[in-house]
């Protein structure tokens, strides 16, 4: 069972080189909201509509703390990705919309690391109602919808002692994790340096409407027409 698991696995490991958060930053923008918004464009276009997106956040503020999830895909996220698509619309909006959806990203990682996420809330209301029998339509309904899109970012480092730009050889592509959904993906990304970005990508062979290598592209691309939309404001 665990070896079919495993051969199922279509992984592709992507590593940009184009740009890192040095960029990002330099737009005042969130490197992790950067990029959890290139992913969101980048499924749009992969799979022509949106999905519920699981972001796992920490809760280390709390004894015991483990995770939340952040859901990256919001109103906001979707009117900046429906933007990009729309020609009559011009960058400035583009990039209007970005930041407005950025800072809501922002606002909602926030929340999840400091105890005021709705997931574990939710999860821990399921338990409740299964110990007492209770059957509960709400919670059966809002807790079936699959992740199809589960990404996560992993920090490089664990230390402060180790520098990057006085060992560049040190750098690495850590690990990732599979699919949630048999018919989603699977996005572990390390923001890794200045001009360094890592994802692994995961899907299932066996899905007819996944592949883990065309979602890598669509991610390269993602990234590129976001560099393309500041850089074009820049000239003008």
């Amino acid at each position: 069972v665990a070896e079919a698991l495993l051969n199922d696995v279509d992984l592709r490991l992507y590593m940009h080189t184009a740009y890192g958060k040095g960029f990002m930053k330099a737009c005042r923008l969130s490197p992790d909201a950067y990029t959890q918004m290139a992913l969101q464009l980048a499924y749009y276009r992969d799979a022509g509509k949106f999905n519920l997106t699981y972001e796992a956040s920490m809760t280390r503020l709390f004894r015991d703390g483990r995770t939340e999830t952040v859901r990256p895909c919001t109103i906001e996220s979707a009117a900046w990705v429906k933007a990009m698509e729309d020609k009559t619309v011009s960058n400035e909006e583009r990039v209007a919309l970005l930041k407005k959806a950025c800072i809501q990203h922002q606002n909602a990682y926030r929340d999840a690391m400091c105890g005021k996420g709705i997931d574990r809330h939710l999860f821990c209301l399921y338990v409740i109602s299964k110990y007492l029998e209770v059957d509960n339509p709400f919670l059966n309904e809002v807790l079936s919808e699959p992740w199809r899109l589960s990404t996560s970012q992993t920090p490089h480092g664990q230390t402060t002692k180790m520098d990057l730009t006085k060992n560049p050889k040190c750098i690495s592509a850590g690990g990732g994790f599979g699919p949630v959904a048999d018919d989603g993906y699977g996005v572990s990304y390390i923001i890794a340096g200045e001009d360094t970005l890592f994802f692994h990508v995961s899907s299932k062979k066996s899905s007819p409407v996944t592949d883990s290598h065309k979602f890598a592209r669509q991610i390269e691309k993602a990234l590129l027409d976001m560099k393309n939309l500041f850089e074009s404001l820049k000239k003008k």
